[in-house]
């Protein structure tokens, strides 16, 4: 009977110290995963003579070690071009970034948007409502948390796509 409880005793005890491990471990490892994710995005402001355009494009990436990270991103855009039309854009995208060396980076980005635009042109409401892809593939000069380039659309579609043409400038922020 002796010899049973002290068996049972060493057996709650190697389960207390097995769970208590692998607790601390679980910590360490969330603590690492982040300390290596990023937050960043983008923020766009445009307006003009009865033009407004904004867009909050808040993201995050994980970095796998220097040179690769891999993330998701948000994408809310409204414009309005008085007596013209208004538009919202909702969607989000993936986002792989590749440094071929601190101060290069190479990008791809795929991006679904819902756009739902209401045309007002001689008062005859038209409305709109599609989904969009795009798949971007980017190069960029990286200084410290920003990375300045240009990315190029490869599904672009000029009478589906929110943006003008196929190359677009990018700004780049992680912290």
């Amino acid at each position: 009977m002796m010899h049973t409880f002290k068996k049972t005793k060493s057996t709650l005890l190697f389960i207390y110290l097995f769970v208590a491990t692998n607790i601390i471990i679980a910590q360490q490892q969330k603590h690492d995963f982040w300390n290596q994710v990023r937050f960043g995005g983008g923020v766009g402001l445009s307006f003009g003579d009865g033009y407004f355009s904004g867009t909050l494009a808040p993201s995050a990436v994980y970095e796998f070690d220097r040179n690769f990270a891999f993330g998701l991103g948000l994408n809310a855009t409204f414009n309005n071009q008085k007596n013209v039309y208004k538009s919202t854009i909702l969607g989000g995208s993936l986002i792989g970034l590749f440094n071929v060396v601190n101060e290069f980076q190479l990008s791809t980005e795929f991006e679904q948007l819902n756009v739902n635009r209401t045309y007002n042109v001689n008062l005859n409401l038209d409305k709109d409502n599609y989904w969009v892809p795009a798949l971007f593939i980017g190069a960029g000069y990286r200084n410290g948390q920003v990375t300045f380039g240009v990315r190029y659309d490869v599904l672009y579609d000029a009478d589906k796509s929110i943006y003008a043409n196929a190359w677009a400038p990018f700004v780049r922020f992680y912290f």
